[in-house]
């Protein structure tokens, strides 16, 4: 193998050169060490999407969405696009977590991090470079020129072996991609729900204060009337009070709630304008069922594959360790020596000329580190407690993952049993006591107090069938996360998500004064 033809790129300029002789005449022994390293190991190339294979198949299988790596300005311009298409209509969790996909910086950043990691995975399939050494000693004719070329022996034996390793470690890298890839688009669904949420619980407080206002005014009137004493005003006045602040504080958390959203779809400027539904979706007719999740979890889940890969790649340094513990440097290279001298001769007519003399000498070097001080047992031990680490690890990892997604499948049973409960049970109940506790003080059967402790309790029961609904869908984002990867969540039951993110939940102020 003396040269590769029809390097017309000049990207591939670097490769060529790390897999072919540079030298031909003199260098054909390192010539064909560099050839044998292409038997053995043979030289990687890189991928035409950056490595995003793993990514892009759970995106397109799981999530049902397209992914997108922007490093050129028609591809952003594309992107840019599909985002403002799906921003012309009100967002749905789906279009969400698409936009968020398309527009997410730190996802990108993710992307480009695989690629540093693709190109360290080329560099590690790629033969030993030869190192050239020239030496000269004087100048004219009285010259000494000596010439090296050396390769390392070792690395050249070992590169089947290294550019496995670096292969492992290239696809468990591909994995933890795909794990940011599946917690941004869980992270983008949950804060949807959360989001609407609280829009939901706003829009239900307001209406709520404007029915407390007019019985606010009315109890006044009856006041100045006589009909209705200064206690019951008071009472109705502080009713109209404390709605108006929860209903403050629930401004405030769902602007908090929106501006969370934001950052995650990666919007700005115009794009923040976006519009979301009035409220929740409806619950699913049909639910996730519960068996085989535990091991279909194993299966699919991101992280999991990430460690198995990093565990079989410390497998492979850990044998790579043992056999080059002991010598870890083993250079061979080739040598010439070129002498060039002249020597004073008699010429025509009694002159003197000078009489050029040269010679070569060929030989080879041998490069060994010795080891006095350590003999491979560092090396050797380092790589083993680093395996094993990754073993237990990944039997960790393989324990909480079945352990999460039965705890996430018991939070979407029962968050979807508690849904149901209010809206076909503690709602309907509400109402009904609502209705006819106003028909009891119409007929002035009931004081005001009594009124007023019902239209608590149907506001703080209406508040709460929101928070439930949300927390539903909260949870089954969980389950969905729990089975492929991206972060579970094991707090959304009490109005907090993953990260510490409050929830919308109100308290509505309990009767008593």
């Amino acid at each position: 193998m003396d040269t590769l033809p029809d390097l017309a790129r000049a990207d591939h300029a670097f490769h060529a050169l790390s897999c072919a002789p540079v030298f031909r005449r003199r260098t054909r022994t390192v010539g064909s060490l560099v050839g044998l390293g292409l038997l053995l190991g043979g030289c990687a190339s890189f991928s035409e999407d950056g490595g995003l294979s793993v990514a892009r198949n759970y995106a397109a299988l799981e999530l049902k969405k397209d992914i997108v790596k922007v490093n050129d300005q028609g591809i952003a311009l594309t992107a840019e696009a599909e985002v403002e298409k799906l921003l012309r209509r009100p967002l749905t969790a789906d279009s969400a977590v698409q936009i968020a996909l398309l527009k997410n910086r730190g996802l990108q950043a993710a992307f480009n991090d695989l690629g540093v990691s693709e190109a360290q995975f080329v560099q590690a399939t790629l033969p030993p470079v030869p190192r050239l050494t020239i030496t000269q000693y004087g100048t004219g004719f009285n010259t000494d020129i000596e010439r090296s070329v050396v390769a390392s022996l070792l690395e050249l034996v070992t590169l089947p072996l290294r550019a496995e390793i670096a292969r492992q470690r290239f696809q468990s890298d591909q994995y933890r991609a795909a794990e940011q890839l599946l917690r941004l688009a869980g992270e983008a669904r949950r804060q949807f729900y959360r989001t609407v949420a609280a829009n939901q619980a706003t829009a239900y407080l307001e209406q709520a204060l404007a029915s407390s206002e007019s019985a606010s005014i009315l109890a006044k009137q009856l006041g100045e009337t006589g009909a209705l004493n200064k206690l019951e005003q008071a009472r109705e006045q502080a009713f109209y009070s404390e709605l108006g602040a929860q209903l403050g504080k629930a401004r405030v958390q769902q602007r908090a709630e929106r501006e969370r959203f934001i950052r995650l779809l990666g919007l700005w400027g115009r794009e923040i304008e976006f519009k979301l539904p009035n409220g929740l979706p409806a619950l699913p007719g049909r639910l996730v069922t519960g068996p085989q999740i535990e091991a279909e979890a194993l299966k699919k889940r991101a992280d999991v594959q990430a460690a198995r890969f990093e565990l079989q790649s410390l497998v492979g340094q850990y044998g790579l360790n043992q056999a080059s513990g002991f010598i870890s440097v083993f250079d061979v290279g080739f040598s010439n020596q070129y002498t060039r001298s002249s020597s004073s001769e008699s010429g025509g007519q009694g002159s003197i000329a000078p009489k050029p003399t040269s010679s070569s000498l060929n030989g080879y070097s041998l490069d060994v580190v010795i080891p006095i001080y350590d003999f491979g047992t560092i090396a050797v031990r380092g790589a083993k407690e680093a395996y094993f680490g990754a073993a237990n690890r990944l039997a960790e990892r393989a324990v909480n993952a079945r352990s999460e997604v039965r705890e996430a499948y018991q939070r979407y049973r029962g968050q979807y049993d508690i849904t149901r409960h209010y809206q076909g049970s503690v709602l309907p109940l509400r109402k009904t006591i609502l209705d006819q506790s106003l028909l009891q003080y119409s007929g002035m059967l009931i004081d005001v107090t009594t009124l007023i402790i019902d239209a608590r309790a149907r506001i703080l029961s209406n508040i709460q069938a929101i928070e439930a609904k949300r927390d539903f869908w909260i949870a089954a984002t969980d389950l969905k996360a729990a089975i492929v990867g991206g972060g579970f969540s094991a707090d959304n039951f009490g109005g907090e998500a993953a990260g510490g993110t409050p929830g919308t939940s109100l308290a509505v102020a309990t009767p008593g004064g």
